[in-house]
């Protein structure tokens, strides 16, 4: 039986360990290169992966990570940058990770084959959740029976991985086969195929967040300052949305508790209260929230057209 591409030997790996240091570097960096291009012909996949962490978001699910070993690092680390990055909720982020999530430099390898943990861990999967399933191999134990129990308890499944026909694509609702090169250090999936994972999960997730209503030109308005370096971002963000000065977009962070979204809407002259029914009578969108201030008859028509033609 052939190797899975994962686990097969580059062509151009022979001699790096003779090679001087940047040779050896430039071989690798031309890996991970290859690596990364092999996204671009996912991009619809992501596409509608995102739809459905949008989705799941919106309806009251959560967003399941699962996986194991370096897939699971990758995971966690969009899993994680969701909340300061977007404003979900991190009771709304659970992530399901071989062996638990590490607490030191210590990540036992035998986890990923334990099925049985796996099919364990899934019982806090609800209906209406979205298992992100990622690995590389497309075919380990953990990260599938997570992805088979998920779906059995009602959940939508979005499976990662980074060999053609990997098993774990016939459990998805949305599969993203990122089809990376053999590593140059044959097996080490933390290097290609790690790379195309974090890129597809950060394509992914941003985009959820921009169809959450948490992006504004390029602005991660979803944010809740709570640093010197994120009350600083906040403060400019609300700056160039609202037209105001730096005191006058202190001051409306101070009156939203540090969240964005309302600050603009204060600085713009509405009261902490109005500020948060507007944007919850727009769904969290500020964009729709700031067409409602400047022309409010135009908002209400082109809101009734839309509502005419969902009829």
């Amino acid at each position: 039986m052939a190797s899975p591409r994962t686990e097969s030997l580059h062509p151009d790996a022979a001699g790096i360990d003779m090679l001087p240091g940047v040779a050896a570097l430039e071989r690798l960096l031309a890996g991970q290169r290859a690596a990364l291009e092999t996204v671009a012909a996912a991009l619809p996949a992501l596409d509608a992966a995102s739809a459905l962490m949008a989705g799941a978001i919106a309806s009251g699910g959560r967003l399941v990570y699962a996986g194991a070993g370096s897939s699971a690092l990758m995971a966690m680390a969009d899993a994680l940058e969701l909340p300061g990055t977007y404003g979900v909720d991190p009771d709304r982020i659970l992530i399901l990770m071989a062996g638990g999530l590490p607490r030191d430099s210590r990540m036992p390898g035998d986890t990923e084959d334990d099925a049985e943990e796996a099919a364990r861990a899934a019982q806090a999967i609800r209906a209406g959740d979205l298992v992100i399933a990622v690995a590389a191999s497309g075919a380990t134990p953990y990260p599938m029976s997570i992805a088979r129990e998920g779906r059995a308890r009602g959940a939508r499944v979005v499976a990662i991985a980074n060999n053609p026909g990997a098993p774990i694509f016939e459990l998805a609702d949305v599969a993203v086969c990122l089809p990376t090169p053999p590593e140059v250090i044959a097996g080490s999936t933390r290097m290609g195929a790690g790379t195309a994972q974090k890129a597809a999960l950060n394509l992914s997730s941003t985009l959820m967040g921009i169809r959450l209503g948490q992006v504004h030109d390029g602005m991660m308005v979803g944010l809740v300052a709570d640093n010197a370096k994120l009350r600083g971002r906040a403060r400019g963000m609300v700056e160039r949305i609202a037209g105001v000065t730096p005191g006058a977009a202190d001051g409306a962070l101070a009156k939203a508790a540090g969240a964005v979204k309302p600050a603009v809407l204060i600085a713009r002259g509405m009261s902490a209260d109005s500020a948060r029914a507007l944007l919850g009578a727009t769904e969290g969108n500020l964009r729709a929230a700031l067409a409602r201030i400047d022309d409010p008859d135009r908002a209400a028509r082109r809101e009734d057209t839309n509502h005419g033609s969902e009829e």
